[in-house]
């Protein structure tokens, strides 16, 4: 055994670099080709059946009203059960056949699996689920007064997803249909007081990726990771150190600080153009791939510009400031970074 792995920490390096120097060009001028043809040629979803979870806010929403534009069927799952039905409801108004609003809790496997009888009961298919749903999670590792409170992040983020996915796979073999699954660029960025956050977007990422390998063919996967998204996270919602789910913008701008956050509606938009025309991965916006191109040639770099920016600086109060966040305050770039709905109510009432 040891000749063997001798052998081939030899062999490797070079049989990678010539077989890569062979095939790779070729193979990305035929998905150059391949690209130009789906962007001519998108996936049509009228009539077609689509779960989205996390329906209620945020990405989910919107996503529901691009498919809803197109004329997809719709069930639209979360908790919040009377925002679901003005979701549904504006669906119905945009275009959308048939909408479908179920109240329920990816955490809870029993729920995933009634949520997609459902679907499947109403519908006699299924051929789009979007796994969105998320919460996030903002302190220190060290803060958490009992880490066990934190677990929702780990049981919704992924859990959810994963349930969701088991009892989706049969329907979605049958429609030869996709997954569309909502990552984060945080999946890669070790952005400090999202470790839970972080760890759940990066499990996803790694879980779908085998699920590729597993589903083969039959089932078509989207991996999408989006930045700073306009929503209820950079609204500041997230879970606080107790385990309890807060509103406070000042943590909020500590967190984000000089990222720019996107507009929802645009974002959505592009990621349902991307996913009909069969994309494999989604960054939105798409300059955020660079930041995987830092992580992987000059790693240290990215840990160095996220402790500078997201940490307490030093004899701050309380640790309620950071460099990001006073760059944030003296040169006045909420109102440049931020959409008007995320910016906190003294930066609305200026």
């Amino acid at each position: 055994m040891d000749f063997v792995n001798g052998f081939l920490n030899l062999a490797a390096p070079p049989f990678t670099f010539f077989t890569i120097l062979l095939f790779l060009p070729p193979w990305l001028f035929f998905k150059f080709c391949r690209r130009i043809l789906r962007a001519l040629f998108p996936e049509v979803v009228s009539g077609k059946v689509v779960l989205i979870t996390g329906a209620s806010s945020g990405i989910g929403e919107h996503m529901a009203y691009e498919y809803a534009s197109r004329g997809a069927c719709l069930a639209l799952c979360a908790r919040r059960e009377d925002r679901l039905h003005e979701v549904a409801d504006r669906c119905r108004h945009i275009g959308s056949p048939d909408v479908i609003a179920i109240r329920a809790d990816v955490a809870n496997a029993h729920d995933c699996k009634r949520m997609v009888d459902q679907t499947v009961h109403h519908f006699n298919r299924l051929d789009h689920l979007v796994n969105n749903a998320g919460i996030s999670q903002i302190c220190m590792l060290e803060e958490a007064d009992d880490i066990t409170n934190l677990r929702p992040v780990m049981d919704i983020n992924f859990w959810g997803a994963v349930y969701t996915t088991k009892f989706a796979a049969p329907h979605l073999r049958n429609c030869r249909g996709k997954i569309v699954v909502l990552s984060s660029a945080v999946s890669w960025i070790p952005l400090p007081k999202m470790s839970l956050y972080n760890a759940s977007k990066a499990a996803l990422a790694q879980f779908y990726e085998t699920m590729r390998v597993e589903f083969g063919s039959d089932i078509k996967i989207t991996l999408v990771t989006p930045g700073f998204i306009e929503s209820e996270i950079t609204q500041g919602k997230f879970m606080s150190h107790e385990g309890k789910m807060v509103v406070d913008y000042e943590t909020r701008d500590m967190q984000v600080n000089l990222s720019p956050v996107g507009k929802v509606e645009g974002t959505a938009r592009k990621i349902v153009k991307q996913v009909l025309r069969g994309e494999r991965y989604v960054t939105e916006p798409s300059w955020m791939k660079m930041s995987y191109v830092w992580k992987v040639l000059w790693p240290e770099a990215v840990e160095w510009v996220n402790h500078l920016t997201s940490m307490a600086t030093v004899g701050s109060e309380a640790s309620r400031d950071t460099f990001g966040k006073k760059i944030l305050d003296i040169a006045g770039a909420q109102g440049i970074l931020y959409p008007s709905s995320i910016q906190s109510p003294e930066m609305k009432s200026d």
